[in-house]
């Protein structure tokens, strides 16, 4: 990292013939190498395979039909937390507890759909 072996703590550049000797051979421009404005040209690779841009509503659906469980695992949570805190309000703190923990099932539930849903869609990539 430095030059020399005392406390100097620069780090150490190459000289400018060493450096012109790594870089790419073809043509030096004076451009900078991309424009900071535009995302990089990546040959081969499209961020997108959808050629427009989707809303959130669009995105929502599309994501709905794909894997449907998802949101029906979010609703199933939120609604268990809600509804385990209406009771806890009530002083029903048995019913609160079982609400609780079907809450944490339902999240269990949701987090295993999204995992198996990337894991389908890995497979339908490959093929």
């Amino acid at each position: 990292m430095t030059s020399s072996g005392g406390g100097d703590l620069r780090p150490y550049f190459p000289s400018a013939a060493v450096t012109q000797t790594m870089a790419t051979p073809g043509s030096v421009t004076s451009e900078p190498p991309f424009d900071p404005s535009k995302p990089p040209v990546i040959e081969g690779f499209s961020p997108s395979i959808y050629s427009t841009t989707e809303s959130f509503k669009e995105k929502l659906i599309r994501k709905t039909r794909e894997n449907p469980v998802v949101p029906i695992g979010c609703l199933g949570t939120a609604a268990a937390l809600i509804y385990g805190l209406y009771c806890f309000h009530r002083g029903q703190s048995h019913r609160s507890q079982l609400m609780m923990r079907t809450r944490i099932a339902a999240q269990g539930l949701t987090v295993a759909a999204i995992l198996l849903g990337l894991a389908s869609s890995a497979l339908k990539s490959r093929s």
